[in-house]
């Protein structure tokens, strides 16, 4: 059965015995969210953090360009297209992958704005975002150095928003609501002080971890299958009785 913010902590509520209506219980309740959340995008390969965002364009004989941030902050790049001609969009031009190489191959074969044309190469610089003013920035640099503008379509990972009050379900609720309460209660065994020998019930935060484990490992088949990396690199699930595998 699927959760929502209202059911979820009612069901964390129920787990822990602890009313939700307790001010301490509401002041750890954000952190408990953050670990589930963080540890499980983290730990599965899941495909509903995939996004594409055409937003922003390179600005001619600049090298550097900053990632865009209207679908979310990017946390993992997995490629990066330049559309050509300069100035259209995604849809309408043509996509030319870029291949990612080092900053030093960058800065060798073009140290300057000379023989700029179409991007061909990228590197990561910086993952700048939890810095202030004009700092706080994702970047990477191209080379060649555009000699115009041209839309730049960004594929990655982001971490989807949050759950909250205001938003009420998420991909974890709907679908991974098993494994993110197990995750929740990993957090809050420690919250409760259920680890050490000193404790009533020391096992609760190893009991919770391996039952999270366990979980995880029918979620990561899950997700592989949602990838085409499932039985013979197909979105079947492996049948140990079946040999060989469908292909």
């Amino acid at each position: 059965m699927s959760l929502n913010y209202t059911t979820y902590v009612a069901a964390l509520s129920d787990l822990t015995v602890i009313p939700s209506t307790d001010a301490n219980f509401q002041t750890i309740l954000p952190s408990v969210i953050d670990y589930a959340e963080g540890r499980i995008y983290r730990e599965l390969d899941a495909f509903v953090a995939n996004v594409r965002d055409a937003s922003i364009s390179t600005v001619s004989g600049n090298r550097n360009f900053n990632l865009p941030t209207s679908v979310g902050t990017f946390v993992i790049i997995d490629g990066i297209n330049i559309i050509t001609p300069a100035s259209t969009s995604a849809d309408s031009g043509t996509r030319n992958r870029l291949t990612p190489v080092s900053r030093d191959f960058l800065d060798t074969a073009w140290s300057s704005s000379t023989n700029s044309g179409v991007p061909q190469y990228f590197s990561y610089l910086t993952d700048n975002t939890y810095l202030t003013g004009a700092q706080a920035q994702s970047q990477v640099i191209f080379g060649p150095w555009p000699d115009a503008t041209y839309k730049v379509e960004v594929i990655g990972k982001i971490q989807p928003a949050a759950l909250s009050a205001s938003n009420p379900n998420t991909y974890l609720t709907d679908l991974l609501p098993d494994l993110f309460l197990a995750a929740s209660m990993v957090y809050m065994s420690g919250y409760m002080r259920n680890f050490g020998s000193q404790s009533d019930d020391a096992k609760m935060a190893v009991s919770w971890e391996g039952q999270y484990n366990i979980l995880k490992s029918s979620a990561d088949v899950y997700e592989a299958r949602k990838r085409f990396a499932g039985a013979s690199w197909t979105a079947k699930q492996l049948e140990p009785s079946a040999q060989p595998q469908r292909g």
